[in-house]
This record gives structure tokens, C-alpha cells and sequence, in this order.
């Protein structure tokens, strides 16, 4: 497939996706949005893949929505169905786990391999929301990001006022969604939004944290565990056990349980097949 907005590639098991308008900081746009999902797709699909990456291009990740786009809108344009908003609906609320995978960036979580997102740069809006959805946020020390919404008279979409609630607590959510304050990568780390890493060499730890997931942990393991983390967030402490008991008694059968313990009595690297 070919890319407009974004680059795609893959290299030692690793595939990274870069948002690519750095003269626009990485503003979101539509065709961003479908071609976001595709390469995960693409991701997803290949047996040679067992991490993702997700970063931006030049000095940011993600600047929020792109402002031609806000333009029009405040103008009285009618708002764009793209890939993320088209799947969000209230009619989706009774509709169980499947509706939490659709709507929005959900699908990035119904993707089962570890999505780890570097952020490289300022980020905002959009942006935030997307690697709120994924499942490691590293953020270079120099970074900073800001929810935006409510400085642009809009609300807290995509579900970024159900994924902060939880990831840093009520307080901290209404803290960072109301003021729309620029946030360190340090306060956001504290928070525990973030894992900071050094804004020299960032993009080579990004990678090499996601290298070190494909290399040495089971791909199995990763995508329950994966959906078992998601999915906990919707069930009592019973159901999870439940859960985790049937899991278990599934990995005790499979090759890279086997693999597992081998590779550990005899010293060496694994050799995971997935299976």
C-alpha cells in the first residue's frame, strides 16, 4: 500500500509506524487516520512481526487535529466520519467487548502484539488520544504534551476521559483535561502516564525496548496477556480469575510453555514460535 501521511517499516521483528507531516508538527488528518489503521493491519497480519511502533516524524508526534480541518468545522462544516469517529456511537454501549474494541482507537487493543508508542516530541489532542490506546507510552525528556480540547472550545473525545480516569486517577484527568495545560514528560511520568526516557538517542531506546519485547517474551503470552489487561477493566476481580485460571491451563499446552522452560534450563536465548 502506499502512504501519503505516514511511513511504514519493518526491521528484527519490530514494524514501526511514523506519522509523517513533519511541517505540520504531525497535525491528524483523514487520510492519516485510515492509513494509521491499514499499516496496523499490515502489522498485525505479519508472522515475521511481534511489536509495533508508533512515532512522528521530525522534532513532534502529534500536534492534535490538523487546523484546516478545526477551520472548517468552526466554519459549519459537517464533522468528517473517519475511521476513528465513525465506529463511536452510544448505540455502541450495549453492544459488549466487541463495541469497546470498535469504537474509536479501541482496535489498536483487539491487535494482539504490544503497540509501544515514542513519543518523540509535543503532542496534543488526537495524538494523545492515540497512544492512550496503546500499551507502553515512552516520551522523550524534553517533550511535552497538552490534552487541548478545552482550550478549542470542544470536549474530551475519543474516550480520553475514560483511559486518564484510569490511567492517573479522576483528579489528575480533570486536572489535565480542563486546563489543557502543557505537561512535562516528567509530570506525566510521575503521574504514571509515561515512561521518560533521555531526549538523546530516544528514538534507538524506543526501538530497542520494542526489539527486546519481539526477542525475548512469548508472542502468545503478549497477546493474552495483552487482552486480558484490556479486558480486566470491564470484569469483577472473580471474572478475571476465572479468566486467568482457563488461560493458564491453555499455556501449560503450548509450544512457547515448552519453549519457555527450555530455553531456560539450557541457558540460551528463546526460539518462540508463537503457537
Amino acid at each position: 500500500m502506499l502512504y501519503s501521511d505516514i511511513l511504514y517499516s519493518s526491521e528484527d521483528q519490530v514494524a514501526t509506524i511514523t506519522l509523517n507531516r513533519p511541517e505540520k508538527l504531525n497535525a491528524w488528518t483523514r487520510a492519516m487516520d485510515g492509513q494509521v489503521r491499514a499499516a496496523m493491519q499490515v502489522a498485525a497480519a505479519d508472522p515475521q512481526v511481534r511489536a509495533i511502533v508508533v512515532t512522528g516524524a521530525g522534532r513532534g508526534f502529534c500536534a492534535g487535529a490538523d487546523m484546516n480541518l478545526l477551520t472548517g468545522l468552526s466554519s459549519g462544516a459537517t464533522a468528517p466520519a473517519t475511521a476513528t469517529t465513525a465506529a463511536s456511537s452510544p448505540a455502541l454501549a450495549d453492544a459488549g467487548m466487541a463495541a469497546n474494541y470498535a469504537a474509536s482507537f479501541g482496535y489498536l487493543q483487539n491487535i494482539g502484539k504490544p503497540i509501544v508508542a515514542a513519543i518523540n516530541g509535543p503532542i496534543a489532542g488526537i495524538g494523545l488520544c492515540l497512544v492512550l490506546y496503546c500499551d507502553i507510552r515512552l516520551m522523550a525528556d524534553g517533550a511535552k504534551m497538552t490534552t487541548a480540547f478545552a482550550r478549542r472550545g470542544l470536549i474530551a473525545e475519543h474516550g480520553i476521559s475514560w483511559w486518564l480516569s484510569r490511567l492517573i486517577g479522576p483528579m489528575n484527568a480533570m486536572d489535565l483535561l480542563l486546563s489543557a495545560r502543557p505537561t512535562t514528560a516528567a509530570e506525566a511520568a510521575q503521574m504514571g502516564l509515561v515512561k521518560r526516557l533521555p531526549t538523546e538517542g530516544f528514538a534507538a531506546a524506543a526501538q530497542a525496548y520494542a526489539s527486546e519485547l519481539a526477542r525475548l517474551s512469548s508472542p502468545r503470552s503478549m497477546a493474552v496477556m495483552k487482552r486480558q489487561v484490556f479486558e480486566a477493566q470491564f470484569q469483577s476481580l472473580g471474572e478475571a480469575v476465572a479468566v486467568a485460571d482457563a488461560e493458564m491451563l491453555k499455556s501449560f499446552t503450548s509450544e512457547d510453555f515448552k519453549e519457555g522452560v527450555a530455553h531456560f534450563v539450557e541457558k540460551r536465548l528463546p526460539a518462540f514460535t508463537g503457537r
